[in-house]
């Protein structure tokens, strides 16, 4: 009768840990808002790609709450979760001139850097757009060179060195839409759909995020 009552307990055990696993791994429902980063830790986070042997601690860390990159080496770090359509804001500061950058949609292979859309993170660029691996999307030709399609508003500046700035990034089925301090600085239409990682990259220069939050957006086909 003990053993009886004890492998029930046990197994009773199994399925609340079970169901609880369930949920931890549920998606996100749509029009739910999800943090992406706790101001403690880097969980959710992984090492994708850049110096051999590198770990995640060795380029980012938490300072102050702020989530900070070294900058190199070059690389990124990206969501466990694949994303297809949300709004993503954060802030993000330069404490002196310096590169960076939000990748989404990225996909593939890990390396440096993976198939996916750039939104720039460099300063004095933020709001341009860098298409990475031929990714499927039109953009204004008449601001574009090649891969590189400028900001729309470029004579709008950003916040000075060491002020955070509010970044938007909007992306709805295949429209893409970016604003920098509630200002639309660029857009792409025909976007391929696809579920991908958000990635932030580590490009040569120290910078800090803050207050990076997600919102799902329904999954929507071809305007």
């Amino acid at each position: 009768m003990r053993n009886a009552i004890q492998i029930a307990a046990a197994l009773c055990i199994v399925l609340m840990v079970g169901r609880l696993e369930a949920q931890d791994a549920k998606s996100p429902a749509v029009g739910e808002t999800i943090s992406l980063f706790n101001g403690k830790d880097l969980s959710g986070w992984v090492w994708g790609a850049g110096g051999r042997n590198t770990r995640i601690e060795d380029v980012w860390s938490v300072v102050d709450g702020n989530l900070r990159c070294r900058g190199t080496p070059n690389g990124y770090i990206r969501t466990e979760r694949d994303f297809t359509s949300f709004i993503l804001k954060l802030q993000v500061r330069h404490l002196k001139p310096g590169n960076g950058g939000v990748l989404i949609r990225m996909v593939g292979p890990d390396m440096v850097w993976p198939k996916s859309i750039e939104a720039q993170g460099q300063s004095g660029a933020l709001g341009d757009i860098w298409n990475i691996g031929r990714f499927p999307m039109k953009v204004d030709p008449q601001r574009t060179n090649d891969r590189h399609t400028r900001r729309m508003h470029p004579e709008i500046p950003e916040k000075p060195l060491g002020e955070w700035n509010d970044y938007e990034i909007i992306m709805n089925g295949s429209t893409l839409t970016i604003k920098v301090n509630g200002v639309v600085q660029n857009t792409a239409s025909d976007v391929e759909i696809v579920a991908g990682k958000i990635c932030l990259q580590s490009e040569g220069s120290e910078y800090e995020f803050r207050n990076i939050e997600l919102t799902i957006l329904p999954d929507r086909g071809t305007d």
